[in-house]
């Protein structure tokens, strides 16, 4: 949002000081990247932000011109600003949000490795027990068996949703 800010503030300068720049003749077709003020902001959305040099590698040099000096300025602020600064803040925050859900991802990891996500008992505990972890999460609370009780219920009409067939179906399906 704060890049679509920017650009539309640079599009409003664009568009009362160097309009003449964005006008466009080759082959006897002229191209007018700034005819109204939609047009030029979404030139520069597109074009101006795409370009690795800013808006300056899209348009033609403005060598020789009385307001040379002005649009060398314009094209090296809309650079730093836009192309570095802005377009830096959002990787960083991309980033940042993928880091950010590998961290989420590998907490899960580890709680799914030390502890059985049915019941949440601790590995270690059932390691002190005679049979075992792995006992425990193929027999005792085996995950297919849920699987199995979460399909019937979706598969179930909802009006034939009670607690007492519940637990009947529960007990048979753990049975």
């Amino acid at each position: 949002m704060l890049m679509a800010v920017v650009v539309y503030l640079y599009t409003v300068i664009v568009f009362y000081f160097f309009c003449k720049f964005y006008t466009k003749e080759e082959d006897e077709e002229r191209e007018e990247n700034c005819k109204d003020m939609f047009t030029c902001f979404k030139f520069h959305l597109y074009s101006g932000i795409r370009a690795g040099g800013g808006i300056g590698d899209v348009l033609e040099s403005p060598n020789g011109d009385p307001l040379e000096l002005y649009r060398v300025v314009f094209d090296i602020t809309f650079f730093f600003f836009i192309i570095v600064i802005l377009l830096a803040i959002i990787q960083g925050l991309i980033i940042d949000a993928f880091d950010d859900l590998c961290e989420q991802l590998d907490s899960v990891k580890e709680t799914l490795k030390s502890k059985y996500f049915i019941c949440g008992i601790d590995q270690d505990y059932f390691d002190k027990e005679s049979h075992g972890f792995e006992t425990h999460t193929q027999a005792e609370h085996n995950f297919a068996n849920y699987m199995f009780f979460l399909t019937h219920l979706l598969n179930k009409p909802d009006t034939e949703h009670t607690g007492q067939v519940m637990l009947l179906l529960f007990d048979k399906i753990l049975s």
